[in-house]
């Protein structure tokens, strides 16, 4: 890797400092990740591990089915195994790997299956997923409203 020395206004240095630990990373790599970012934005490249399209449409129609049908998690988790691939959390979403070997393929968004909206579908977080909020953000949205407080119409 190569060096770079550059000025940076002390506030700026600062919240950068502050963005970095939150992240749990030191600033050069919140530096680095800005940069790639930035570089990716410019050149309109995909993320490397974002899968061929051309491998991807094959697939996508194949499990269409199986998505389509799946019932809940267990049910989606037994369709896909029969096909030969598992579905696992990866980062906020959820990835497709071969089962049993375990290699990766893609993400399920790719597939045109997102997290959010299976969560939404099946009413439930996938089993095991660290992101608990997305399903909680369904579950809130499927409480029912309270009826007013009669009080508030009284004149």
């Amino acid at each position: 890797m190569g060096t770079v020395h550059f000025k940076i206004p002390e506030e700026m240095l600062r919240v950068g400092a502050m963005l970095a630990r939150e992240d749990d990373i030191s600033l050069g790599q919140l530096l680095r990740n800005l940069l790639a970012k930035e570089i990716s934005r410019r050149k309109n490249a995909r993320p490397p591990n974002r899968a061929d399209e051309l491998l991807i449409a094959p697939l996508r129609a194949r499990l269409a089915p199986e998505f389509a049908n799946a019932t809940g998690w267990e049910s989606l988790r037994h369709r896909l195994k029969e096909c030969g691939y598992e579905l696992r959390p990866a980062g906020g979403g959820l990835a497709l790997f071969t089962y049993p070997e375990g290699s990766r393929v893609c993400k399920g968004s790719e597939l045109g299956f997102s997290y959010s909206k299976l969560v939404e579908r099946f009413e439930a977080g996938f089993p095991g997923h660290t992101h608990t909020w997305i399903a909680e953000r369904f579950a809130q949205r499927r409480e029912p409203m309270r009826a007013p407080d009669p009080r508030f119409f009284d004149s």
